[in-house]
């Protein structure tokens, strides 16, 4: 059993939230019969219907996508530039899926994909524990001591960010430059950017490597994969910040 504004949400009708309004106007339908409790709960077998247009109930999906630089993580842009959703093949495009969270445009790398809000909202919500992990390109020979006040937390914008690891992969002393590991619970605007540049140390380049426990091996930029139903599993897990299976 489901709420009702959920599966008309999922059926890619509109919004949930938007559902929630045509129902408290009455413009849904229940086995024929209007419904306006909010809280109304179906099953597989009931039919919706919304102002007498039968709600299609899509496959969740749930995938992982080796984001490629120079594409918006979105699900359109209107400046009509490629995202995430758009080069995807045309047999996906029906289950409306969308982002979990983001990379910026020139950002590569690990970017899961769902249909599934409630799962979006579990991995990326202000209670989730899942850790994200960068490979960072850096102008500038970086030291372990500067690796160590990042962990400790700094200041960037009008925020302190969070305890997190890194570590130093290696420098390239002809071209002065540094690669760098980074691995965090937040996602603001810019973070990872944010946080070298206030150390002073540019960015050059990022790659997110994993998501919880889901990496890139094995997929070119811009290909995907389904995830596994123990993949999905252990990220609801980590999520709550356990890591026993």
């Amino acid at each position: 059993m489901e709420r009702l504004q959920k599966v008309i949400a999922q059926g890619g009708i509109c919004s949930r939230r938007k559902a929630e309004e045509l129902i408290a106007l009455g413009k849904v339908q229940v086995n024929n019969e209007v419904i306006t409790q909010m809280g109304f709960k179906v099953s597989a077998k009931d039919v919706v219907t919304v102002d007498g247009v039968i709600v299609e109930r899509l496959e969740y999906k749930y995938l992982v996508m080796n984001k490629p630089r120079y594409v918006i993580s979105s699900v359109s842009d209107e400046h009509q530039r490629q995202t995430v959703i758009s080069i995807l093949p045309e047999a996906l495009q029906k289950y409306h899926l969308f982002p979990i969270g983001r990379l910026d445009y020139d950002t590569k790398g690990v970017l899961l994909l769902t249909n599934d809000g409630d799962f979006m909202n579990t991995l990326v919500g202000p209670k989730s524990q899942i850790t994200k992990e960068y490979l960072v390109r850096v102008k500038g020979l970086i030291s372990k001591p500067i690796l160590r006040k990042l962990e400790q937390g700094i200041k960037i914008d009008d925020y302190v960010t969070r305890k997190c690891q890194t570590y130093l992969v290696s420098t390239d002393v002809k071209n002065r430059s540094s690669l760098a590991g980074i691995i965090l619970m937040e996602g603001k605007y810019h973070q990872v950017k944010k946080m070298f540049a206030a150390v002073g140390y540019p960015v050059k380049r990022i790659t997110r490597i994993k998501f919880g426990e889901i990496s890139i091996d094995g997929l070119e930029e811009g290909q995907y994969r389904d995830l596994t139903p123990h993949e999905i599993k252990r990220l609801y897990v980590l999520s709550q910040g356990k890591s026993s299976d």
